[in-house]
């Protein structure tokens, strides 16, 4: 049995429990949710939270852990709370093509589709809010508003898409590896702090996704920590120092 087909079946068994928590008590949760003001449920009133909620439950996942499998029948949907997971795929000699990555309040599955168009694996310890796609699907159908944040998220995953065709197809192995850490910076730290993050893919899996060898990540990373636009901690701490550096990095011609 799949880990998506446990998951949907908790998420329906467990749903008469979270009916018998007070309205109050469950729209609470969403208020004091940290990604409720990006996540795709941002424009719900009390009321209509109260609502999607009864659909659903929290699940928390193990790094590794998949949710998702490529292919599948697609029966649920979840919002991403914390942690981050990967998208992937398999070729057809059966090697893993990593083909995105998600983070905290992005939103994952396919709502109104019949399959699940890749794989969803945690790569960190994670915690999502489930529901059973077909639940999903009827209520997004009375909420326009859910809806157009549902076509505004699939644009912004288009323009994406388009942007990391660019990317693989025309960068430079340096361009390639200063453009991957802006953005994964950027969303794992979205405040700018500075402070420092964990990237939640090895060098291997970087690699991997910007078609190149591993030793060609390293030696980007060390030569640009060598010029102080980044500081590596151990195997997959940095820390920006240079910003406006690793930008104009992204961006040679």
């Amino acid at each position: 049995m799949d880990m998506q087909f446990d998951l949907a079946q908790s998420a329906r068994r467990e749903s008469p429990a979270a009916n018998s928590c007070p309205a109050s008590a469950r729209v609470s949760a969403c208020a004091q949710c940290q990604v409720r003001s990006h996540a795709i449920c941002a424009d719900l009133d009390g009321a209509e939270l109260d609502a999607l909620n009864r659909t659903g439950r929290r699940v928390s996942l193990r790094a590794g852990q998949t949710v998702m499998w490529e292919g599948d029948d697609s029966t649920i949907v979840a919002n991403v709370i914390e942690g981050t997971l990967k998208l992937s795929t398999s070729t057809g000699d059966g090697r893993e093509q990593i083909v995105g990555v998600v983070y905290p309040s992005d939103f994952i599955g396919r709502p109104f589709g019949a399959r699940t168009p890749h794989s969803v694996t945690a790569l960190t310890d994670a915690r999502l809010c489930l529901f059973p796609r077909g639940a999903f699907d009827g209520f997004a159908r009375e909420h326009p508003q859910l809806e157009h944040r549902l076509l505004q998220r699939t644009l912004d995953d288009l323009d994406r898409t388009r942007a990391w065709m660019l990317l693989l197809g025309r960068k430079t192995a340096r361009e390639k590896v200063a453009s991957f850490l802006i953005d994964m910076t950027r969303r794992l730290d979205p405040d700018g702090e500075g402070v420092q993050i964990d990237l939640p893919l090895s060098r291997q899996q970087m690699a991997d996704i910007l078609g190149l060898t591993i030793e060609t990540v390293s030696r980007q990373m060390t030569e640009m920590k060598r010029l102080g636009i980044i500081e590596l901690a151990g195997r997959r701490g940095v820390c920006i120092l240079d910003e406006d550096r690793l930008e104009a990095m992204a961006e040679a011609a």
